[in-house]
This record gives structure tokens, sequence and C-alpha cells, in this order.
């Protein structure tokens, strides 16, 4: 009897556990993880700001360009912050853009209690890009955002959209990012885990699958878009990446970067990556300096 006892209580013990693990997971994965980050790149003559943002407000450095330069929008990724973008910031600067690096809310220096996954993070996209149309009138707006960043800048482009984007690793949609994932933590086990896991993470966060669906978004935006992703990346698969560039109805680039992971690609493609985002970005925004 104590046995049979036992045995029955294995599965509720391991059903428990499991449970567990994904709450712990959600909220890991969720969590604010603020920084100091410090002061702005030297040599470009940019300044920190504060980007109010509803009842937050947004860290961030601005470096001005010149007239007809163009204006840039950049963001990070998720758990990182703004001094990622640095040698992004640098590339952009020193070709005459005016550049807006930010922490994204829940990150950096910024205020946020926690990261909805590109929902609220739109949102933040839509302030930045207000502001930086204030601080440059006139100015054609680009935005380029990494992962998380740049899910957030496909879904604000249904309200706030930009004159050009740059995606760089970016999931099309939230299903398949908690799949890919689980596929490298479970293995065999994802294909059952995978909707546990989603159902337990959304009940948690409030989100909703239809609401995180970049491709999706990409699908109502008629400008230029240049979709980077790693030929190596697990977690957004070349699959994915072509997928998400073929939903975009207007002029649109994709590149494949072989070998590469889910990595920081300026880091990993060098001077490639400076030739081909710099070129992309200065034939829509305006008249940078050529790269050399």
């Amino acid at each position: 009897m104590i046995a049979l006892l036992v045995l029955a209580a294995v599965p509720a013990a391991l059903v428990l556990s499991l449970l567990t693990a994904i709450v712990v997971a959600v909220r890991g994965y969720t969590a604010a993880t603020p920084a100091v980050v410090g002061p702005p790149p030297a040599g470009l003559g940019a300044r920190t700001v504060a980007v109010p943002c509803g009842t937050h407000a947004l860290a961030g450095w601005f470096a001005p360009g010149r007239p007809g330069g163009g204006a840039v929008l950049l963001l990070h990724g998720i758990r990182s912050d703004r001094r990622v973008l640095a040698s992004r910031m640098a590339m952009l600067a020193r070709r005459g853009a005016a550049v807006l690096a930010v922490d994204l809310r829940a990150h950096g220096e910024s205020g946020g209690a926690s990261v909805t996954l590109g929902l609220r993070e739109a949102e933040d996209v839509a302030a930045c890009l207000a502001w930086l149309r204030h601080q440059c009138p006139g100015e054609r707006v680009g935005g380029l955002g990494i992962s998380l960043g740049g899910a957030a800048l496909a879904l604000a482009s249904r309200t706030a959209p930009v004159d050009a984007l740059v995606l760089e690793s970016v999931f099309a949609a939230i299903d398949g990012a908690i799949r890919n994932r689980m596929a490298l933590v479970a293995g065999a086990a994802a294909p059952w885990l995978t909707p546990l896991f989603t159902a337990v993470g959304m009940g948690m966060t409030g989100l909703h699958p239809a609401d995180l669906r970049p491709i999706e978004a990409l699908r109502a935006y008629p400008g230029p878009v240049l979709v980077i992703g790693g030929g190596a990346d697990p977690l957004t698969p070349p699959s994915e990446t072509r997928a998400l560039c073929d939903a975009a109805p207007g002029d649109r680039q994709l590149w494949i970067v072989e070998g590469a992971g889910h990595v920081d690609m300026a880091s990993f493609a060098g001077s490639d990556y400076e030739g081909r985002v710099a070129a992309f970005l200065a034939l829509h925004l305006g008249q940078m300096i050529p790269c050399a």
C-alpha cells in the first residue's frame, strides 16, 4: 500500500518540479536587469539623455549628426544594455548621422519593472522616435534593433514607422522563439514541454502569442528592410530569418552571416557588417559620408 502511494506521488512530484522550473525560468527571463552603464563613447560629441515614456524614463546616449545625414535609433537585445551598441553608434556617427542608443525598459539605467518580449518595448520605440524626430527635425529616421530590440521595432512599425529598418537576429513569432529555446534545453521532450511552458509563461506575464509576432507587423511595413541572421543560430534559425525578410512587402535585403550564432553581428562580421549596414542606411536616410 505504501509503495503504491509512493509510486502515485512520483508523477505529481515531477509535475510540481517541472512547473516550479518553468516559473523560475519565466521570472528570470522577464526580470529587470539594471546596470550602471556610464558615459557615452568618447570622441563622438555624444551626451547622456533621458527619454520620457509613460511612467518611466529611458536612459540613452545621443550623438547629434550633421544636417542631411539622417538619424538612427539603436536598440539592444534582452538582458543587455546600450553598451553593446557603442561600435554601431560610432560607425554611424562618424558618417554624419544623428544616433540615439537607449536602454529598453527594465534594462540598464532605464525604468520599468519587467521585460515584455517586445510588446511594451514597442511603446519605448514610439517614445524614442518621437524624441529623435524632435531633436532632428526634417531628417529621415531609421531604426536598428538586435533580437528583442528588433522585435520591438517591428511591432512598433504598425503605429510608429521609420524610413528604414535593420533587424538583427529577430524572432518571427514568440511561439517559434520558445520552441527553439526549449529544443536546446529539453531535447526530445521539447515538443510536449513547449505548449506547457508557453501556457504558464503567458499566464504569468499576461502576454499573448498573437501580440508577439514581428512577422505579422512586418507584412504591413512598406519601407525598406535589411534582415540579418546567423547561419548557425539555433535560437533564430536561418529559415525563420528568411521568412521574416520575405514577409516585408517593400524593398528588402537578406543577409545570412555564415558561421554566426545568436551573437553580436557587428563584432562577428567586422568590416563586412560596417560596409553593408552603413551603406543600407545611407541609401535610405540621407547623405552620410561613404564607407571607407
